[in-house]
Parts: structure tokens; C-alpha cells; sequence
């Protein structure tokens, strides 16, 4: 904004300049010299200011005359100053008849010197103006000046604009069939008025991030055919006071007078938290353009189509007075895709990449659980990044299978330095993850076990489920507590130590244990309870305190229950190492070996 305000001043200044040099041009017309014969001399000057007459003779320059000079008689007329001319050439020995024409400076005009004076006084007064009427332009035109935080930032799409379908949207059907009614609420109305339904005044999309809110949301502009009001819920709220609510106000007329129109607002949230939980209790700009927000929602006409789509991933610190109906009428949650959502979205991403006959979608689908739509987007863009820095001309199944491992773990380290004594703690520790996982029923099949540094770890031990899971068992919990102790057993029976090594299995393992307690009532000596509420205060950050609302004696017993759940954890661990212990050994000297060991290659050393 700033480059523009300085382009148009310089661009005015040099307009001002401009005229500023022809005006002097024009008044100094009048200066420049004359050349007239020496007969012409009388009449020449009794019709003109003559300031000089020169004489140029033998390349030497007389001056013969010059106005006001004190040796002149001032009452001597012009024609009379003229006349001596001829005497003095005698007296300078200079013949007249010699000489040609002659050279005058001629003075301005009366007119010349009106239009100086006209100039200088016009001057300061064109400058003054000329900045005043700048400032004005700046402050009232344009889209991007100064004195137009009143209105509102939206930026409206039409049907001309190219966007996205329903095609380009997989993983989430449920939600695309709820918005298409939303888009045949747009397009006739009639169908649902004659049988006496009510428009929806406002969908809100919620769901963890990276999961197509926003994409759904130009799915739905792009389907619907009416205009498309995209604003962020940032956007309303500026450091001046009633800027929010303006916007608001000017954002619905608008949308008014392009009805039947859809107003998406994304991340409402920075606008829709609950009013009243600010420091102090003040007036808060915040809290008056959500009152604005609602009073526009609910003071729509009844013939009036405008839908209000809304996207959100905290729609637990929304203003109760917007999720009821009347504004926002349906609540459409968009989550992480299940492996049949998960390939579609594969499909949609590597349409138009050179995708190799080894790739076997629904293998990736299953190695992915978890993985929101933003996440496989990103994963097939590292695939083909991967592709790309090998000179490959297609992905292949080993590019998807690195870029799975660096989303999961973070890049590979080979060159970190690490000697062999720990290589071989290393190497057992990771043996021991993947032997005590083999060796338990509810444990998720190992996929990989390597000792090669990827992000922060040292090695790591990948394993992962064949089918989404939506329950988690007692025994399943337990299991994978013993799983993730392997690596900590395995040093202190090889080694008969413990190493640093085991610091996030550790935690881990205490987070399960904790919430198998206190939230999972899983614990049969304190029975099927909650213990604790969390609080989350709208503006002091999320879960910063715990309400405790059990005893000091439960307390001790909670801590004491969630040892017992890891020590029978880790005597499981022990024993199932002791069992394979020459297992172990084989599978560490391998990984010492080779580094990385996969799914078959382990199960052959299991067989």
C-alpha cells in the first residue's frame, strides 16, 4: 500500500513540475535576443525595453549600452539614447559601415512579468491543493486505502470463477451429501418451501484440522452457481474500535443484494469464542462483532436466501448463543477419513502423476491410519519430491514407503556420528521393542525396525495397524505398555543397564497408564470413575489447570495403581525377552549388520 501511496505522489509532483516549467518557458519568451540591422536601431527602441546593445567586432565584444546605467541621463528618451549610438562607435573606432546586425536583449513584456507574479503566487497554492486532494483520493478510492477498514474484506466468487466440486472431495460422504442439500436449497427453494421446510440459516463444519473443512467449502461454491462471500473470521476484528461490527454489517449487505448468495466464514472461532470470558470482564471489540454476527443471522427475512457455512476445529469454545437454531441450524462434522477414505483421497491426489505398477493404493491406505486428507496430500507430494531427487521418471513404492518414515519420524540422519557400543545398545533396544510386540496377542504387527537416525530418534521400531480402530481394549492398552518397555528390559538384560534412550517410551507409557485410570475407569481397584476435570480457560491457553475433585488418599491411590499397571507391564516384557533371548541376539546382530530389517525379513527370523 505504501509503494502506491509514494508512486501516486511522485507521479503528481512530476505532473506539477512539469507545468511549473512550461509556465516559466512561456513568461520568458519575451528574453531572448533580437537581431536587427543598425537602421532599424531608432525605431526598434522606441518600440521595446531594449537592457543591452553588443557589438561584436574582430571576435572581441563591445558593450555599447546598457539600461540604467548612471552615466546615462535618465531623461534622455529612447530615440535619443538610440542617436548616440553612432557617435560612440566613432569614438571607439569602430565603422559603422562595417558592421552588420545587431544583437539586443530585449526585457519581458508588461504581460511576461503579470504571468511571473501569476506563477509565484500560484504556486504554494497548486502544491497545498494538489496534496490535499491526494490525501482525499487515497482515503476514498480504491480497495486498498487507508480510510477503508469500515468495509468488509470478503472476497465474493462467481460462477465464471474455475473451483472446485464434490469430484474433488473423497473421505468425507456423509458430509458432502448434507452440504448437497444445502446447494439444493439454493438452486430451488420452491421444492422445500411447498412442502413447508425451512431454508437452513448456517452450516458449521467441524472437524481436526487438515481434513477438508475449507476444501469442502469451495467444493460447495463451486456446486452451488451463486455467488460466494470467503472471509476469515480474523478479518473482522482491526485495532480500532467498532471496525469488526462494520464489517460485519457491510459483509450482509452486500450479500443482500447478490441473494441467493453463501457467506463462508473460516475459523469463526477467532470471533465466536464465548462472550464474558475476558480478563477483568470489560467491554471486549471481540465480543461486539459476534453480537453483530448474531443479530445479522437472525434478522434475516424470511425470503431472503442467504446461507451462512462456518468452519471450525474448537466448536467447544463457541458461544452457545451461535450454535442454536435459527443460526447455525446443522453442525456437519468432517473427520480423519477411514482406509476406504483414505484411498479415495490417494486417488484424487496422484491423478496426473506418473504412478508406477508397483504402487499399490490400498496398501498405502493401510499404513496410513490417522492420516487426515492434508496429510496424504503432503504424503504424495513427498513421494514425488523423493522421485524427482533420484531422477526417476515415475513414484514407485519405495518413494511412497520414505515419505510415510519422514512424515512419521523426520528425515534420515546418516551422517550422525554414533560408535559402536551404542549402535549395539541401540540395535538391541530396537530388538526388544519389536520382539516383545511379535510376542503379544493385541499388539499391532511390526512393519519396520531400523537403527538408522531419523529426526530426533536414535532408531525406531515401526509398527501399525491392518484396520482402523474406533475401540481400544483393557488388554490392548496393557499390551502395548509392554511393547513400548521392551527397549528398556532389553538393555538391562544384555547390558545390565538403562540408558537415556528409553525417555519417550517412558513417557508414553506413563500417559497410558495415567488415562487408563483417571479416564478409562479401567482400573479394578478404584473402579469404573472419572478423577479430575479439565478446565480450559478461553484465553489463558488450553488445559492449564485440573480440577481435582478426589481425596489426598485417592490421589495416592491413583499413583499407586498406575506402578502396579507398568511394573506388571514390565515383568511381562522380561519374561517374553527371556523367552526369545537367542531371538533377540539374532535380530540385533542383523540390525548391526544391515541397519533396517522389514515386516518379512523379520517374520522369517521369527519362523
Amino acid at each position: 500500500m505504501l509503494s502506491n501511496v509514494f508512486k501516486n505522489a511522485a507521479i503528481y509532483l512530476a505532473i506539477v513540475f512539469f507545468l511549473l516549467i512550461v509556465l516559466f518557458r512561456l513568461a520568458n519568451a519575451g528574453n531572448a535576443p533580437r537581431t536587427v540591422a543598425l537602421t532599424q536601431l531608432p525605431e526598434f527602441i522606441g518600440s521595446n525595453d531594449v537592457t543591452s546593445i553588443t557589438v561584436e567586432q574582430d571576435q572581441q565584444t563591445l558593450r555599447l549600452y546598457e539600461k540604467g546605467d548612471d552615466a546615462r541621463p535618465a531623461a534622455v528618451s529612447r530615440k535619443e539614447r538610440a542617436s548616440t549610438l553612432f557617435p560612440t562607435l566613432d569614438a571607439l573606432g569602430v565603422e559603422a559601415d562595417t558592421l552588420g546586425n545587431l544583437e539586443l536583449g530585449v526585457a519581458p513584456t508588461r504581460v511576461s512579468d503579470r504571468l511571473v507574479g501569476v506563477m509565484f503566487a500560484l504556486v504554494p497554492l497548486l502544491l497545498f491543493g494538489g496534496l490535499i486532494f491526494f490525501l482525499f483520493r487515497q482515503a476514498q478510492g480504491g480497495t486498498n486505502q487507508a480510510l477503508q477498514f469500515g468495509r468488509s474484506k470478503a472476497r465474493l466468487l462467481t460462477g465464471d470463477t474455475p473451483s472446485v466440486t464434490f469430484d474433488d472431495v473423497a473421505g468425507v460422504e456423509e458430509a458432502k451429501q448434507e452440504l448437497a442439500e444445502v446447494v439444493e436449497f439454493l438452486r430451488e427453494p420452491e421444492k422445500f418451501i411447498a412442502l413447508g421446510a425451512r431454508i437452513p440459516a448456517g452450516v458449521l463444519m467441524v472437524g481436526p484440522p487438515g481434513c477438508g473443512k475449507t476444501l469442502m467449502a469451495r467444493a460447495v461454491a463451486g456446486e452451488a452457481g451463486v455467488p460466494f462471500f470467503s472471509i476469515s473470521g480474523s478479518e473482522f476484528v482491526e485495532m480500532f474500535v467498532g471496525v469488526g461490527a462494520s464489517r460485519v454489517r457491510d459483509l450482509f449487505e452486500q450479500a443482500n443484494k447478490h441473494s441467493p448468495c453463501i457467506i463462508f466464514i473460516d475459523e469463526i472461532d477467532a470471533v465466536g469464542r464465548q462472550r464474558g470470558a475476558g480478563l477483568g470482564g470489560s467491554h471486549d471489540e471481540r465480543e461486539q462483532t459476534l453480537n453483530q454476527i448474531l443479530v445479522e443471522m437472525d434478522g434475516f427475512d424470511s425470503d431472503t436466501n442467504i446461507i451462512v457455512v462456518a468452519a471450525t476445529n474448537r466448536p467447544d469454545i463457541l458461544d452457545p448463543a451461535l450454535l442454536r437454531p435459527g443460526r447455525f441450524d446443522r453442525r456437519v462434522v468432517i473427520d480423519r477419513p477411514d482406509m476406504r477414505g483414505r484411498r479415495a483421497i490417494l486417488a484424487i491426489h496422484t491423478r496426473g502423476k506418473p504412478m508406477a505398477a508397483d504402487l499399490d493404493l490400498d496398501v498405502v491406505a493401510k499404513q496410513t491410519p490417522g492420516f487426515s486428507g492434508a496429510d496424504l496430500e503432503n504424503l504424495v507430494n513427498e513421494a514425488a519430491i523423493h522421485a524427482a531427487r533420484r531422477n526417476g521418471r515415475a513414484i514407485y513404492m519405495a518413494d511412497i514407503q520414505e515419505a510415510i518414515e519422514k512424515i512419521i519420524a523426520g528425515p534420515e540422519r546418516r551422517t550422525r556420528i554414533i560408535n559402536d557400543e551404542e549402535r549395539e545398545i541401540i540395535a538391541y533396544h530396537e530388538a526388544g521393542h519389536a520382539l516383545v510386540m511379535a510376542s503379544l496377542d493385541h499388539c499391532d504387527p511390526v512393519h519396520k525396525i531400523t537403527i538408522v537416525s531419523r529426526g530426533m530418534a536414535l532408531g525406531y521400531t515401526m509398527n501399525m495397524p491392518e484396520n482402523d480402530r474406533t475401540m481400544i481394549v483393557r488388554s490392548k492398552f496393557e499390551d502395548d505398555i509392554a511393547g513400548l518397555l521392551g527397549g528398556r528390559v532389553a538393555e538391562q538384560i544384555i547390558f545390565n543397564e538403562v540408558t537415556t534412550g528409553a525417555s519417550n517410551d517412558l513417557e508414553r507409557v506413563t500417559r497410558i497408564a495415567r488415562d487408563m485410570v483417571t479416564r478409562y475407569g479401567m482400573s479394578e481397584r478404584l473402579g469404573p470413575l472419572i478423577f479430575g476435570e479439565r478446565e480450559e480457560m478461553v484465553f489463558l491457553g488450553r488445559e492449564i489447570g485440573e480440577h481435582v475433585n478426589y481425596s489426598q488418599d485417592i490421589a495416592e491411590a491413583i499413583d499407586e495403581e498406575v506402578l502396579s499397571i507398568i511394573l506388571r507391564a514390565q515383568e511381562r516384557a522380561t519374561q517374553a525377552l527371556k523367552d526369545n533371548l537367542e531371538r533377540l541376539h539374532a535380530v540385533a546382530k542383523r540390525l548391526i549388520e544391515v541397519e533396517t530389517i522389514d515386516r518379512s525379513e523379520f517374520e522369517a527370523m521369527l519362523a
